[in-house]
């Protein structure tokens, strides 16, 4: 196993993993929440934001964003190379799709959330906060699950790829 290989192979890894936290969440989680009173969801909500916040998540999601950038340029032989071709489009598809969708989209939602007085608020406000957060965070959500899920795709035919 050379260090190029091996780069590859935890690349493949931490990206298959945030696709699946993602997934994850777009297929039971939001779907469990959803059934929830707005109290409850938006408490849960505000729990899962501080819990998500934790060294393994960020192994996974920043690992990502560090070593498909680093599988690409290791494995980069010739600008048309199937290989390189194949990480560089999964770089650019999770940097998008799944890192800035996060990072512009969820997180600045999540703050919100975050802010939110839930203690102090009427039955009306946390109807509303939950409307302002709810459907535009699952949206997002599955965006960047889609775009992991591709970028997952393109990682693997990459390590399935010609080297050269």
């Amino acid at each position: 196993m050379t260090l190029q290989k091996i780069i590859l192979l935890i690349a493949a890894t931490t990206t298959g993993l945030v696709a699946g936290v993602f997934y994850t969440w777009s297929c039971s989680v939001t779907t469990g929440l959803a059934r929830m009173p707005d109290e409850a969801y938006i408490a849960t909500i505000q729990t899962f934001n501080k819990a998500i916040l934790n060294p393994v998540f960020f192994i996974s999601f920043l690992g990502t964003l560090v070593m498909l950038p680093l599988a690409t340029y290791l494995n980069y032989t010739s600008f048309h190379s199937p290989r390189f071709l194949l990480l560089l489009a999964a770089t650019i598809v999770y940097l998008i799709g799944g890192f800035g969708v996060t990072a512009f989209g969820n997180v600045p939602l999540n703050d919100m959330m975050e802010a939110f007085n839930l203690h102090a608020a009427s039955a009306a406000e946390m109807a509303a906060q939950r409307i302002r957060f709810e459907q535009p965070w699952n949206t997002l959500n599955n965006v960047r699950t889609i775009t992991s899920i591709l970028s997952m795709m393109l990682v693997t035919l990459a390590c399935l790829s010609d080297e050269r």
